[in-house]
């Protein structure tokens, strides 16, 4: 081993930490499957609208299956969805669904993309859909991607007709197309501004589900792999079921399962009847050979001729006990490798050069698994102020029967002022232990963030590389194996590792963070308008440094409030450390929107943004940073003095502590406590929205509900989906279509049914202006029919669409009433729009006299 060992080949960049590791496979499998990938060039890149659109089947049999490289490109982060685990919704539920798909591939082995495009939520067409998204920058998207992967084969997911249901998997399914017809168009898409042109050979289309018969190939994702111990299709339910959020839990089936698809374009077989092929390479040239017309060069032509059979020696060598026997053959790989891509490369070598990176990164996975060589970067803590310095231990261990020659790490970036220092020989069952700084560069957040969202697309440009390979800070270490002619890069995240008493040990990726962190509860607040206002404001402090701060906070109250105390200081000892100060404002505040800011200085410096903490088990841990902002909506309304309400919470649920800010009284009820709780004390119950579906329990409580009502109590459920049309759960029977109605359009035109009924009018006069400002939608999963115990009180449409009648549903149960509601209340509510809220208190008043009111 010279020192030519130290000129740097192909890097491997592998997210070392083991609650996150490629395919979450280790050891014997995860070096038989790299050996087996090994000489395979061919990729596919599947085409979907949202996070749970991708075909796992198909993904899992191709990447685990076949060895095909893989990635799954979605047009959004699914921001626009539901969310079953927790609260977040927007903006914070596409960063949970962006790690769910992350998780996802993590399992099925593939990579993953998106476009720049904001989930608005749902849309009915694509007329709908354009009008939020740009169709040529989102176009444009989709050909930077297919570029930057350069598929041989797009799979879309999505028909791109009107049978797909929704606008977005529509456009999804005719972006697909578009970009296999234009993706080497260097008119339209500039190859400075897009990448360099790419020719895709064949466009499929799923077919699993196409009610048209166009099936033209199928394929059994259930065949079983002795290496895996598991079938395709159970390694697909594993990673369908990583979509948590949206309740995707999928069984891990066994036994023969088809997946089909349907062939739609091909560059290579045209003349070939679709419905003879056996493979979605039919046509293709997989071979190594087709790259000999490109060299001139004879040594580079005889590298590239010698590579098939280098690996056929390496899959002779395999031995699952003893792996060193691997170090030699994949040692001659490398070297025909470099050969390969030396210096006389050929221009336009879109499809050479991606096989070579892609032969690159799996023969280093190999070797390092071969060699027995493992890299782990902690920190003493998670976090770290941005511009500080943080002290990081490198540990390489050797595994292995053989000694290997590490490097000096180095963080990635690499700095300009790195040399390139001796290496060191690391014997087997050794282990070499590095100790660095290094600074802090920027805070650490979804990168998508770093600038502002204009409408329904993000601005950041797209990750032309895939996010599963992404790291935020993260160190290098090359590594030499006898007889190797390079040097092979190991990226290591830096990690900050915890133990758990119940879960065990954790590992979390070490972040940049502001020195202090100034954090509000909510960013959205009701008020009373036109009234006496008393309210607590609660800033959090948290520190990232690691000495004591003294910390000075401001706050700044709009024109009709008074803060007890404009500036208050607090002491933070240390790092992770909290505290939180407590405000008083008091005033009146007219109808209107207003805006209370907090910023606090420590050290010269000044901070103004907090953190949202999401944290689930099966995803990695994210800050979502916003500025130290509430904004307060005052509403002028009126709150009956006898009401009193108990809230059952339902999915995405954040609606409760609204209304408790409006001053209605108001106690939250376990779901699984409502068929027992004494509901006397109480006027109203409210169930929240889906939250049948999330706890079937409710069911069994609509006896005691029922009868709550029957006494004069009012019952208001928020909207369910196709559970609600089940006996038992509603008093009376409604219809739901498939797909179910909605009104799509915030600010679609709404048709008062009967101005004068009573829960329009008191305690407040409903209008036209209730339903300005609303936000993402109007309703969803409203009832087509309903039994006439009902009265409708609302009709709306979007635009072309029928009218329908199932916002608001009202029947009398004996003395009280029952109230069901399609209104996206849980939209609307935390984005604090006036006018859902002065409608929502009618109706939790509908059993009350509307004079007894407080002013």
């Amino acid at each position: 081993m010279g020192c030519g060992l130290w000129v740097v080949g192909a890097a491997v960049l592998l997210l070392g930490t083991p609650r996150f590791l490629f395919a979450q496979e280790r050891g014997a499998i995860a070096l038989g499957e790299a050996v087996e990938a090994l000489g395979v060039n061919t990729r596919v890149l599947v085409i979907g609208a949202h996070p749970d659109d991708e075909d796992t089947f198909l993904i899992a049999w191709l990447s685990r299956g076949r060895h095909v490289e893989t990635a799954y490109l979605s047009l959004t982060r699914g921001d626009g969805g539901q969310n079953l685990i927790g609260n977040e919704l927007g903006e914070a539920l596409g960063v949970i669904r962006t790690e769910e798909l992350l998780a996802a591939r993590r399992v099925d082995g593939a990579q993953q993309f998106f476009t720049r495009a904001f989930d608005f939520g749902f849309s009915k067409d694509t007329i709908d859909t354009y009008k939020h998204w740009p169709r040529d920058s989102i176009l444009g998207d989709v050909v930077r991607v297919v570029r930057a992967f350069r598929p041989h084969v797009i799979v879309a997911v999505f028909s791109g007709t009107p049978r797909d249901g929704h606008g977005h998997h529509q456009v999804s399914g005719l972006l697909g197309r578009v970009a296999y017809d234009v993706s080497d168009d260097t008119a339209r898409f500039p190859a400075a501004i897009y990448g360099p042109p790419w020719t895709p050979l064949k466009f499929y289309r799923n077919a699993r589900y196409d009610p048209t018969g166009g099936t033209t190939m199928r394929f059994d994702v259930g065949e079983y792999s002795p290496l895996l111990g598991r079938s395709y299709a159970e390694i697909a339910g594993e990673s369908r079921s990583q979509h948590k959020s949206q309740g995707f839990g999928a069984p891990q089936r066994k036994g023969p399962i088809f997946d089909a698809l349907r062939r739609e374009a091909s560059r290579v077989n045209e003349a070939t009847a679709a419905t003879s092929e056996t493979s979605l390479f039919d046509g293709i040239d997989t071979t190594w050979t087709r790259f000999r017309p490109l060299f001139s060069d004879a040594r580079q032509r005889a590298a590239l001729d010698s590579l098939p059979a280098a690996f056929l020696a390496v899959k002779a060598a395999f031995d699952p006990v003893t792996p060193a026997r691997l170090v030699p053959p994949l040692t001659r790989v490398q070297g025909l490798l470099a050969a390969v891509s030396g210096s006389g490369l050929p221009k336009n070598n879109g499809d050479l050069g991606a096989a070579l990176s892609g032969l690159g990164i799996r023969l280093f996975r190999a070797m390092r698994l071969a060699a027995g060589i493992e890299v782990e970067a902690f920190a003493l803590r998670e976090m770290y102020p941005v511009g500080q310095r943080a002290r990081v231990v490198v540990s390489t261990y050797n595994r292995g029967r053989d000694t290997v020659l590490v490097g000096v790490p180095f963080p990635i970036p690499r700095p300009a002022s790195a040399g390139v220092a001796t290496p060191r020989r690391l014997a087997p069952a050794g282990v070499l232990s590095d100790t660095m700084e290094l600074t802090v560069p920027a805070v650490t957040g979804p990168w998508w963030f770093q600038t502002p969202r204009a409408g329904a697309m993000f601005t950041r440009p797209v990750m032309t590389t895939s996010e599963t390979r992404s790291a935020s800070l993260a160190v290098a270490t090359a590594i030499g194996v006898a007889g190797a002619e390079r040097s092979f890069e190991i990226v290591e995240p830096i990690a900050f590792r915890a133990v758990d008493p119940v879960k065990g040990e954790l590992r979390y990726q070490v972040v940049g963070a502001p020195a202090i962190s100034v954090t509000l509860e909510q960013q959205v607040q009701y008020a009373p308008a036109n009234t006496e206002f008393f309210r607590d404001l609660s800033v959090r402090l948290t520190s990232a440094d690691d000495k004591p701060r003294e910390v000075r906070v401001w706050v700044t109250p709009p024109n009709g409030l008074a803060v007890d105390s404009m500036v208050r200081t607090a002491r933070i000892e240390r790092h992770d450390a909290t505290q939180t100060l407590t405000f008083r404002l008091r005033g009146r505040l007219p109808v209107g929107v207003h805006r209370i800011a907090v910023s606090a200085q420590s050290d010269g410096e000044t901070f103004d943004k907090g953190y949202a903490l999401i944290d689930y088990d099966h995803i990695r841990r994210q800050r979502i940073y916003r500025p130290a902002i509430t904004t307060l909506s005052a509403v002028d309304m009126k709150v009956p003095a006898t009401l009193r309400v108990a809230y059952v919470t339902g999915v995405s649920d954040n609606v409760a502590p609204m209304l408790a800010q409006l001053g209605i009284p108001l106690t939250v009820i376990p779901a699984e406590e409502l068929a027992r709780a004494d509901l006397q004390p109480y006027t109203t119950v409210v169930i929240g929205p889906r939250a049948y579906e999330a706890h079937p329990e409710l069911v069994a409580a609509n006896a005691h509900l029922f009868e709550f009502a029957r006494k004069g109590g009012t019952v208001v459920v928020q909207y369910g989906q196709y559970e609600m049309t089940q006996a038992g759960v509603m008093p009376y029977p409604i219809t739901l279509t498939r797909p179910a109605d909605r009104v799509t359009q915030e600010d679609s035109p709404v048709t008062i049914e009967v101005p004068d009924d009573r829960l329009l009018r008191s305690p407040n006069r409903i209008g036209a202006q209730d339903f300005a400002g609303w936000v993402q939608e109007r309703a969803l999963y409203m009832p087509r029919t309903f039994d006439p115990h009902y009265r409708s009180l609302l009709s709306m449409n979007d635009t072309g669409g029928q009218p329908n009648s199932g916002a608001i549903l009202v029947a009398p149960l004996g003395e009280g009433q029952y109230i069901y509601t399609t209104l996206s209340l849980f939209r609307q509510l935390p984005a604090g729009v006036p006018g859902a809220a002065r409608l929502f208190l009618n109706l939790l008043s509908a059993g009350l006299v509307s004079s007894s009111v407080n002013p």
